[in-house]
């Protein structure tokens, strides 16, 4: 097989899994991993991949796409996340859920669950469940209107946040690592799922499995703190899916 094969096989598995290990290409290429070395060598100088230790990944993206974009991205797999999330409330619980395009659509689940109180950043989430005219307790968090992400931020937003105990946060990184933990893109958005996890008994993390195994810029969220890491059918079966459950950690 020549090595320009290789790359394109190399490339269609990693845009599926988003990172993949030396062994597997190996095994898969039916070549030493000194090929592959030299192979995952030439597709990082070309751009096209970010080695890591035993593998490599997609490389970090330098912007974020539009929030509308990424609404419309991997829909069946957000739907999936969110009924598994919404099945781990119990009526009377407090949930405190931050602003994203997965925890959008996560919100069409609560809206079926009576009597609880939801605190929110999210612009979206809040407007889905006041139009659903639902038993829900709602709270919009005050603060600042920052980017083109439909929430509040900023100081007021952090401050208001410390006010309350909740049972769940729901948060929804950009990118989830075993041994790194929970990371988003933008410093606005982790320091508000921070200041949620702090405040939170269980942590739950929304993530569709292209995201696992990857990280981004800003780390807010240490691996040991994650009780519930919710993903999709592909998530389940990929690689990380095992390193990330080794600690008390649970995936469903």
């Amino acid at each position: 097989m020549w090595s320009k094969e290789r790359h394109q096989r190399i490339l269609k598995l990693l845009n599926t899994t988003n990172q993949v290990s030396a062994g597997t290409l190996a095994d898969m290429l039916s070549v030493s991993r000194e090929t592959i070395r030299r192979d995952l060598v030439e597709l990082e100088n070309q751009g096209d991949v970010r080695r890591v230790h035993g593998g490599a990944v997609l490389p970090r993206p330098t912007t974020e796409e539009p929030f509308q974009k990424r609404l419309t991205a991997n829909p069946r797999e957000k739907r999936e996340i969110a009924r598994k999330a919404a099945a781990l409330i119990q009526p009377g619980q407090c949930i405190m859920v931050d602003a994203g395009t997965t925890t959008s659509i996560f919100a069409h689940e609560l809206t079926k669950l009576p009597g609880i109180m939801v605190i929110t950043n999210s612009i979206d989430v809040a407007s889905i469940i006041k139009a659903a005219e639902c038993d829900i307790e709602l709270l919009l968090l005050g603060g600042q209107l920052i980017s083109d992400v439909p929430g509040t931020f900023g100081e007021l937003t952090l401050s208001e946040i410390q006010r309350f105990q909740a049972d769940h946060a729901f948060v929804a990184p950009v990118a989830l690592h075993p041994e790194s933990g929970a990371f988003d893109f933008d410093l606005h958005e982790a320091e508000v799922a921070r200041a949620m996890i702090a405040q939170s008994g269980q942590v739950n993390m929304l993530v569709v499995g292209s995201k696992l195994g990857t990280t981004s810029r800003v780390g807010y969220c240490a691996p040991g703190r994650i009780d519930v890491v919710i993903t999709d059918e592909a998530g389940l079966k990929g690689e990380t899916t095992g390193r990330i459950a080794q600690g008390h950690t649970k995936v469903i």
